[in-house]
């Protein structure tokens, strides 16, 4: 009754627990006596995973931390050296139970991820041309966001005139440390609104932004890295999560371009927007949506495409 899974065989496309290798014994005695008719009792603490695609390695794995007050899905990717075993019971109703290393699953719930986004001005090149884009309204931008930047002290602002790169960090949270769940992606699209206001009172041009979420590999660094002499800064992330970036926007203008839905405010990966804390239901498929090229996953990224207010109008927000 119960069945046993080496690495590579761990079940895909299904709903598996992760759970900490300090379980494993105790957990055994506990399925035995269930699949003896015994009662069954619940042990250790578990996190809800999907397991996509399994490498020599690794296994790529959907994580969610949260799917109380929010459907918050993360991709992340477990090494097979930090792999134990894989336990379930079809018969007995048990689903399998992904055993891993407890100190990795430790600085799973204890690193930080990110939130990235980037905001582009729309008809800069006609301005340019035309002539009515200005030094000083540059200037005046930079200066602008100045201002707004310490309003938002968790969030990393980097500009480019008229294009900004956003980063924020944040934890999944975790009480066997006291760590909070300090995840609230919400103020992104309450950050667009205001800076929709700057733009169109700075440049005369509106904006669109684009938003994806997921781990970040300098989990123990501050949002930015300057050098001692200033003229080096790092954002402390890999360059992949802004590629997904990078690639929507490709894929948006494609999209407009072969009339497959119309120009939006907001593009966002469908886990960032799915992770958002909405009130009340609605019909998410009946949203303008199109698929990308995500680096990092083995199927096909989705986004999806809303105005500001509109999206605003849906959240729920601190």
């Amino acid at each position: 009754m119960i069945q046993v899974y080496r690495f590579e065989d761990i079940p895909l496309g299904r709903e598996c627990f992760l759970i900490d290798e300090i379980y494993l014994e105790e957990y055994e005695k506990a399925l035995i006596e269930s699949c003896n008719g015994e009662e069954y009792r619940a042990v250790g603490y578990i996190s809800y995973i999907v397991a996509k695609r399994i490498f020599t390695n690794s296994v790529e794995l959907s994580w969610y931390p949260n799917s109380i007050d929010r459907y918050h899905e993360v991709p992340i990717v477990l090494p097979a050296e930090k792999f134990v075993t894989c336990v379930g019971s079809y018969d007995g109703g048990e689903k399998p139970h992904i055993f891993v290393k407890h100190q990795w699953l430790e600085s799973l719930f204890l690193r930080q991820y990110s939130v990235f986004g980037l905001i582009d001005a729309i008809g800069v090149k006609d301005s340019i041309r035309n002539g009515t884009l200005s030094r000083d309204q540059l200037i005046l931008l930079r200066g602008e966001i100045d201002k707004l930047s310490k309003l938002y002290p968790n969030v990393s602002f980097l500009s480019f005139g008229d294009s900004l790169l956003l980063k924020s960090n944040w934890h999944v949270g975790y009480f066997r440390r006291g760590v909070k769940c300090t995840y609230k992606p919400e103020i992104f699209i309450k950050l667009v609104k205001e800076l929709q206001s700057i733009y169109k009172r700075t440049l005369g041009l509106n904006l669109y932004a684009i938003f994806t979420q997921g781990s970040n590999e300098y989990y123990e660094d501050p949002l930015l890295h300057f050098s001692e002499t200033k003229n080096h800064v790092c954002i402390n992330s890999l360059g992949i999560p802004f590629a997904d970036c990078l690639s929507i926007d490709e894929a948006v203008r494609n999209a407009i371009k072969n009339n497959i839905h119309n120009p939006s405010e907001l593009y966002m990966d469908a886990q960032f927007f799915n992770s958002l804390n909405f009130q009340g239901i609605f019909d998410k498929k009946a949203m303008a949506q199109n698929t990308y090229n995500a680096k990092m996953r083995t199927e096909r990224g989705t986004y999806y495409c809303q105005n500001c207010q509109e999206l605003l109008d849906r959240l729920k927000i601190d």
